[in-house]
């Protein structure tokens, strides 16, 4: 919304150029330019008054959008600037300012561009040709960005090694249900654990897209070795993002170590679109493919694709930003080996996450749940060989606030973590609880 003064002074510009003889002749202005200590808002007021003498003056609208830019009115001084160069294009003192404001109004590469046309003319004086090549140089370096994250947390897990809920396991021998009890080895295991996760992120931006590089390693130990948890990932990502719509390509792969031995390598493909919309709430597509590769049981070796559907809506306002997200997908899990257990097996996935940024810190809600249906029998031992079906749901509560620690930008995590995975099969029933507490630096 227009401010009441800011609209009486546009109705003012546009009844003068209307009417040409209410316009007079601007003053020399060579009273009005700045020295060392220059009091800007005073100078800004003082330029003002001349407004109405000036309207055709492109030094005018210079030195006016200079005392407003160092006044800290970025809004005004764009304003300002934009005129100047309308009327006198080659203006060089409204040119470093300009690039100035659309630096610090977020466009990077606009005013890159505009101070890279200033570079290129042959008169400029040699400490203004310093000045403005390092500051080139200082903005070119924000277009190349690479940042490290180490998270550090200690919390308590009730199924450290993901083992089945029920005691005991019914078998079909010989046409007859016979139950046995678990062996202990493979009983539910809690206890306190120490996790890590450390990740680097190199960012390169260009006018129109940006190239994403991040690589993760996290890591999960406890008293019991064999749940001991080492996860490497690494991710490329083409995003192409816009106010009208946008899209992203990400490329990755993820090693898993579970118990020191190396369980499966996965590598994934995916891709992203945000259509172009007046809705409130931004709609995207996806399509993702991933290689499961398990190390020592080939007969599990997948590859499993996944369409989805979601809906992204901003709530609330600056000061309590909220924002939902919402996603549906189908999968479809197709065997690489004819001899796998259950065979190719299809489901859907539901999900959604509310993230609540207030002055006390970042609240986080993500629920996920998760139906997948064999195609064939998993085993004629299991449930007098029933085709398998799995209902998996989770849900993770995070609150997340900066503070400074030791000095260090901090930020003081805490997790808790349940999930409920059900089967018509008993072996692959469980339920996970977790709940923990750390740090996150950034550096």
């Amino acid at each position: 919304m227009v401010r009441k003064p800011e609209l009486m002074r546009r109705i003012l510009i546009f009844l003068i150029l209307a009417c040409p003889t209410l316009a007079t002749a601007c003053p020399n202005l060579s009273d009005y330019y700045p020295g060392p200590q220059a009091n800007w808002p005073e100078l800004e007021q003082q330029l003002l008054g001349l407004m109405s003498e000036c309207l055709e003056s492109g030094e005018f609208f210079a030195l006016l959008g200079a005392a407003q830019l160092n006044s800290g009115l970025l809004a005004e001084a764009s304003e300002s600037l934009e005129r100047s160069l309308l009327l006198d294009p080659e203006n060089g003192s409204a040119q470093i300012d300009y690039s100035q404001a659309l630096y610090e109004s977020g466009q990077l590469f606009s005013a890159l561009e505009l101070n890279r046309q200033l570079l290129a003319r042959a008169e400029l004086p040699a400490n203004l040709r310093a000045m403005l090549l390092s500051r080139q140089q200082d903005w070119t370096a924000q277009t190349r960005q690479m940042n490290f994250q180490l998270d550090l947390l200690a919390g308590y897990d009730n199924n450290l090694n993901g083992a089945p809920t029920p005691d005991q396991i019914t078998l079909t021998l010989s046409g007859e249900s016979v139950i046995l009890p678990l062996n202990p080895d493979f009983k539910e295991i809690s206890g306190p654990y120490l996790s890590f996760r450390l990740g680097g992120r190199y960012r390169q931006l260009a006018p129109e897209h940006q190239h994403n590089w991040t690589t993760q390693l996290r890591g999960r130990f406890s008293e019991d070795t064999d749940s001991d948890l080492l996860q490497l990932d690494s991710r490329y990502s083409f995003i192409k993002p816009g106010r009208q719509q946008s899209w992203q390509l990400d490329a990755g792969v993820s090693n898993l170590f579970f118990g020191g031995d190396a369980l499966y390598t996965a590598a994934e493909g995916r891709a992203r679109y945000q259509p172009r919309t007046d809705w409130h709430c931004k709609p995207y597509y996806g399509l993702a493919v991933q290689h499961q590769l398990f190390h020592d049981q080939s007969n599990l070796n997948a590859l499993e694709s996944k369409a989805t559907a979601g809906f992204n809506c901003p709530i609330g306002n600056i000061i309590n930003n909220q924002r939902l997200t919402t996603e549906f997908g189908l999968l479809n899990n197709k065997a690489m080996d004819n001899g796998r257990p259950g065979g190719n097996r299809g489901g859907w996935q539901a999900s959604a996450e509310w993230q609540y940024l207030t002055p006390a810190g970042l609240f986080l809600a993500q629920v996920n749940h998760t139906s997948l249906d064999d195609r064939d029998g998993y085993s004629p031992l299991l449930a007098d060989g029933a085709d398998r079906w799995l209902e998996r749901s989770y849900i993770l509560l995070q609150f997340r606030r900066p503070m400074r620690l030791f000095g260090a930008a901090t930020t003081f995590m805490t997790n808790i973590y349940h999930q409920d995975q059900r089967s018509n099969i008993e072996l692959f029933r469980t339920v996970d609880t977790t709940i923990e507490l750390g740090f996150s630096l950034s550096f």
